[in-house]
């Protein structure tokens, strides 16, 4: 590791500015603001645990992701297509010598816990202390010498936005411990099972391993599920922007508070079908044989179940074909499989509205208020989990104004967020 007098040396000479604008796909121009957020998070970690100019330290950065294709298909091991995000967490770390993890994030707060013992504590579930503690005890698990750190952590990954603020914290405490105590031999598909098995076994979310793969990986990258111990991992060469289009996120401004039900119900309903066939996932049952069974299905497990599946075989396939069109340079036809993902998003998977009050549809409208925008053009679908969070968007360079200008008058300002697809997943920036 480096002091942190030679980090901020390193960073105010220019030295890294080529590094940044290629991660942040920005002009060499325009990296000062991220220049100025990695110094920021390094002055905050010298504040806020009172450490000198002498004190070694590293940076480490982890994207938040846009999920492009495969809407709740992972926890079923089934196919999704995924990015990572310029959006980012940053950490300024360093061991403390003690038992002691220590985590400031800017907003919310130190969070200490004690890994003397890292068996999960039930009290702590839905916490950022039980996302530490299982992302530690995995490491460890793993036979690799965690002790005690400190981090101060700042994020531009909004929560609640569907780019996985969650998975990109787990990510980015993945990457600093395997820079701190595992001399980085982890390899970032691993940090994100560490993270999803955090997630899972601490935290209680019954989570795939979606969020986590595209915060880790980088780039846009097909995922393929199967082996769930092996996944088929295949990198996808493309730019959006060269195609004529932005990727527009937009939040909805809707409250995940008390959905927690209704998320779970996705994953509960696609296994109850696979359980009909002695299954425990849908990518276990052949798909000819459940729509023979759909007669039998629908009367033991109701309707929606059925439909649930039927996303779940249909938006695997329009993964495959994503892809394809996507290698090919056929933009038209990748646009067209995502407005097809949104219908069956729509109408099968059934994740746009709960309906419980029929007065507040904000997914729903702002699908709707999209496609007023975009007036035929670009494609809109809903984006990760869905009953409340975000939509996503590929719109037309000449239109972004335009839309932009009308979702923020619709949901707020900032509501709607043109993104671009970093190349690189979790990193060590400063070491």
């Amino acid at each position: 590791m480096r002091t942190i007098s030679e980090m901020k040396n390193v960073l105010n000479s220019g030295n890294l500015d080529w590094q940044l604008a290629h991660l942040y796909c920005r002009p060499a121009q325009y990296i000062r603001p991220f220049r100025e957020r990695i110094l920021h998070v390094i002055d905050g970690y010298q504040s806020t645990f009172s450490r000198d100019d002498s004190t070694q330290a590293a940076v480490y950065s982890a994207p938040g992701r846009t999920e492009i294709g495969g809407n709740h298909t992972d926890h079923q091991r089934g196919k999704v297509l995924t990015g990572s995000v310029d959006l980012d967490a940053l950490a300024c770390a360093a061991p403390n010598g003690t038992s002691l993890v220590n985590v400031f994030s800017e907003g919310y707060g130190l969070t200490s816990i004690d890994i003397a013992s890292l068996e999960p504590v039930k009290s702590e579930e839905n916490t950022t202390r039980a996302i530490i503690r299982g992302v530690v005890a995995r490491i460890a698990q793993l036979g690799y010498p965690v002790s005690g750190f400190d981090a101060y952590v700042i994020s531009d990954v909004p929560g609640g936005s569907g780019l996985s603020s969650s998975a990109c914290f787990e990510v980015l405490l993945g990457t600093a411990v395997n820079g701190l105590f595992c001399e980085s031999r982890l390899t970032m598909a691993e940090i994100a099972k560490i993270g999803q098995y955090a997630e899972n076994v601490y935290f209680g979310k019954p989570s795939g391993l979606l969020d986590q793969m595209g915060c880790a990986l980088g780039g846009i990258v097909a995922i393929d599920f199967f082996n769930r111990d092996d996944p088929k991992i295949t990198p996808v060469n493309f730019d959006f922007a060269s195609a004529g289009h932005a990727l527009c996120i937009i939040d909805t401004g809707a409250d995940h508070a008390d959905l927690t039900g209704d998320y779970a119900a996705v994953p509960a309903e696609m296994k109850s079908v696979a359980a009909a066939f002695g299954k425990e996932v849908l990518c276990e049952v052949d798909e000819d044989m459940f729509y023979r069974e759909v007669p039998r299905l629908r009367r033991e497990l109701g309707d929606r179940a059925v439909m649930r599946a039927i996303h779940y075989y249909t938006d695997c396939h329009r993964v495959e074909k994503m892809v394809a069109a996507l290698e090919k340079g056929d933009f038209d036809r990748f646009l067209r499989l995502v407005s097809s993902s949104g219908h069956s998003s729509y109408m099968y998977l059934q994740n746009v509205d709960t309906y419980r009050d029929p007065r507040h549809q904000p997914v729903a409208l702002a699908l709707a208020m999209a496609g007023y925008y975009l007036n035929n053009h670009g494609a809109r679908r809903v984006h990760g989990g869905g009953f409340a969070g975000t939509i996503q968007a590929f719109v037309p360079l000449n239109m972004v104004e335009e839309f932009k200008a009308g979702m923020d008058a619709l949901l707020g300002e900032g509501a709607c967020r043109v993104t671009y697809v970093r190349p690189i997943g979790g990193c060590t920036l400063l070491d």
